[in-house]
């Protein structure tokens, strides 16, 4: 039980340390660049039409189904992970190297889905329902 609460920290910490490396990378800063230094900085690029787009029901819809489709492509990255930490602490025991190669195997397979659907659902959102 213990080796698994290790495993479980080391992940999340691993995603985790990550997260917080791309979130202060400065790509994130493109849109707070041009408002330093000036007294409106509401207008920020990309907050005019708001967290859902233009506001109508397939900007909503879009919204929802590419966070849905990220959440899944996260956990999938986590299963990666778990499974190569269970790899590299099986010590040779057969069972847990199976273990840990269809635990990487169905994270890898899982990505690739996440990647595809997100695919598919912006290409078929963008052109039938495009104005």
């Amino acid at each position: 039980m213990k080796k698994i609460a290790l495993n479980v920290i080391a992940a999340v910490v691993t995603v985790l340390g990550l997260g917080c490396v791309a979130s202060i990378s400065p790509a994130y800063a493109d849109g707070i660049k041009d408002c330093v230094g000036t007294v409106d900085c509401d207008t920020i690029k990309g907050s005019e039409e708001g967290i859902f787009g233009k506001g109508d029901l397939m900007g909503i819809l879009t919204v929802i189904i590419n966070v849905v489709v990220g959440v899944v492509g996260f956990i999938a990255v986590a299963m990666i992970v778990l499974g190569g930490i269970n790899f590299a602490t099986s010590q040779g025991d057969t069972s847990k190297v199976t273990k840990a190669r269809n635990t990487i195997l169905y994270g890898v397979v899982g990505l690739i889905v996440a990647i595809l659907a997100f695919s598919i659902v912006n290409f078929v959102l963008a052109n039938v329902f495009s104005e």
